[in-house]
């Protein structure tokens, strides 16, 4: 049965919508993550987090949230991370947090039991991917190759991060390699700037974009959460913005 669909989520002419409504006949875990992908979709950009200093977690939810994006993937890039994680989670319910650099089943469950509400790898990792598909945690997974979105599509995935994005040639490369799999969504990460978003968001198969540019590491560690907030405000501004081009 997950060949068949398979077969129809990379059919030619697939809508992205088609795709997301395709999640919901896939393995319970993969289809758990249609909410998600319907939030990232709704938010546009994903903000990716690299915190130091789990002390700061309350106050960067607060300018993420103020700022009108509320939703987080902390990396799991340094000590503090998950404690980071624990705190954003606690200090902003509405906040969709979840954790990024994801790497072994065992971080995925450490994050699921600080408060992580999705999971994002920066690799394909089929070990992972079926831990958090098995217990209906929301699992995106790396892919810059179409051996890995095929490897992605067996495991039953209908939704992948595509990453280094800008590294790896961009909105063309992505295009390319989209291109033989109609039903299946895009998040672009990696070297992507607010000034690139309006032509990410016009390809129909991106459902949001991640990126760092909202809260810097350097930003986060001076502690300057208004200029964050600002930020952010602009970002939702031109998110909304390239949105409302015919």
């Amino acid at each position: 049965m997950r060949s068949d669909l398979a077969h129809d989520l990379t059919s030619p002419g697939r809508s992205a919508a088609a795709g997301d409504a395709a999640l919901e006949d896939m393995r319970p875990g993969a289809a758990h993550a249609h909410g998600t992908l319907a939030q990232f979709r709704r938010l546009g950009v994903v903000p990716v987090i690299v915190i130091d200093d789990a002390a700061d977690a309350e106050a960067l939810a607060a300018a993420l949230v103020d700022g009108g994006l509320p939703c987080a993937e902390v990396t799991l890039r340094t000590p503090g991370a998950l404690e980071a994680l624990r705190r954003m989670a606690a200090a902003q319910p509405e906040l969709l947090v979840g954790a990024g650099t994801v790497l072994t089943p065992m971080q995925a469950a450490e994050a699921s039991a600080a408060g992580a509400r999705f999971v994002v790898a920066p690799g394909f990792n089929r070990r992972t991917v079926d831990y958090c598909l098995a217990r209906e945690i929301p699992v995106f997974p790396g892919v810059c190759t179409p051996s890995e979105i095929e490897a992605a599509l067996d495991a039953g995935l209908g939704a992948l991060k595509f990453f280094p994005a800008e590294p790896m040639g961009g909105l063309p490369f992505l295009k390319a390699i989209a291109a033989p799999y109609g039903g299946v969504a895009f998040m672009p990460t990696g070297g992507i700037t607010r000034a690139a978003l309006a032509e990410y968001l016009a390809f129909e198969r991106v459902a949001a974009c991640g990126g760092s540019w909202m809260a810097p590491a350097d930003w986060i560690r001076a502690r300057q959460f208004d200029r964050i907030r600002d930020e952010v405000a602009q970002t939702v501004a031109a998110v909304a913005a390239c949105r409302r081009v015919p």
